[in-house]
């Protein structure tokens, strides 16, 4: 073969290699799977907030519309829905997807900082933020039961051991409890036996909360010592509360139990969950968004 032929036929070659080529790329697109709703995980942040006792319009006014005056200057907020409740606002800030959801949880926190000044004072605890889209469905629901617990030691057992183990599973965004039966001790005053002792209300709270009081004793220094004084006051069990004092009459004690019932009970007797039907409390246990551009 000549230098001249093979010149020629090289390119030849070439055009016909990219030809065939182009054309199979052109038939086999049309047999690609192409998803028309692709599922796709928008970077989410729940941010939760509780002042108990406030009516749903209270939660609202004083602490959702802070909250949301706040977030509205961050940027890359795609969406933000909220929803109030007795004693409950939950706030869903949707991001773009170009938004990292670790950078934008700290500039929810650095928000949720700066509304601090404007929010109730006395809310138990700041709002909270998890990094979960709220309207997505459980993966896995499990059930803490027990023949012979009480329901609010079980309780104590579900969220304190398994959620938070679960919670550090690797693919885990969060573990929600319902049916909760979190231990309460209940105080149910008579207002007839206040009025004939004379005690108010407030004399009863205080009673209540000083009960409990976890709080630096001092210390006692000598000429070549100094001791720590820890007190032990914490009180356990309706039996041990009823006979706390809580004011004096005609130089006699006023105790608790002579003002109404003192019984062991749970936060929230409203809310229950069973399984095949025996209470038992429920872990719904929700995955973690999938990135879309992973790492």
């Amino acid at each position: 073969m000549s230098l001249p032929e093979l010149c020629i036929r090289r390119p030849v070659m070439t055009t016909l290699l990219m030809a065939s080529l182009l054309i199979f790329g052109l038939v086999s697109y049309r047999s690609l799977p192409v998803s028309e709703l692709p599922n796709v995980d928008f970077p989410t942040i729940l941010v939760t907030a509780a002042l108990p006792g406030a009516a749903p319009e209270t939660m609202a006014a004083t602490v959702a519309k802070p909250l949301e005056a706040q977030f509205s200057t961050i940027a890359s907020v795609a969406s933000m829905n909220s929803s109030s409740a007795l004693g409950l606002s939950q706030i869903t800030l949707q991001f773009t997807l170009d938004r990292d959801i670790d950078a934008a949880a700290q500039d929810v926190l650095a928000a949720i900082a700066a509304a601090g000044r404007n929010l109730p004072p006395g809310m138990p605890s700041p709002p909270t933020i998890r990094k979960v889209n709220p309207a997505e469905q459980p993966v896995l629901y499990l059930a803490v039961s027990s023949a012979t617990l009480p329901l609010s030691t079980v309780d104590e057992y579900a969220q304190t051991v398994f959620a938070q183990s679960l919670s550090m599973v690797p693919g885990v965004a969060l573990v929600q409890v319902y049916g909760t039966q979190k231990y309460a001790l209940r105080v149910q005053v008579d207002p007839g036996k206040l009025a004939v002792r004379g005690i108010g209300i407030d004399e009863v709270e205080r009673a209540v909360r000083g009960v409990n009081s976890n709080l630096p004793t001092g210390t006692l220094d000598g000429a070549k010592k100094s001791m720590t004084i820890r007190t032990t006051a914490q009180i356990q069990g309706a039996a041990t509360y009823g006979r706390q004092i809580v004011a004096y009459r005609n130089g006699a004690p006023v105790r608790l139990r002579e003002l109404g019932r003192v019984i062991d009970g749970v936060e929230n007797e409203r809310v229950a969950s069973w399984f095949t039907g025996r209470r038992a409390i429920i872990l719904a246990i929700q995955r973690q968004p999938v990135p879309l551009h992973p790492a």
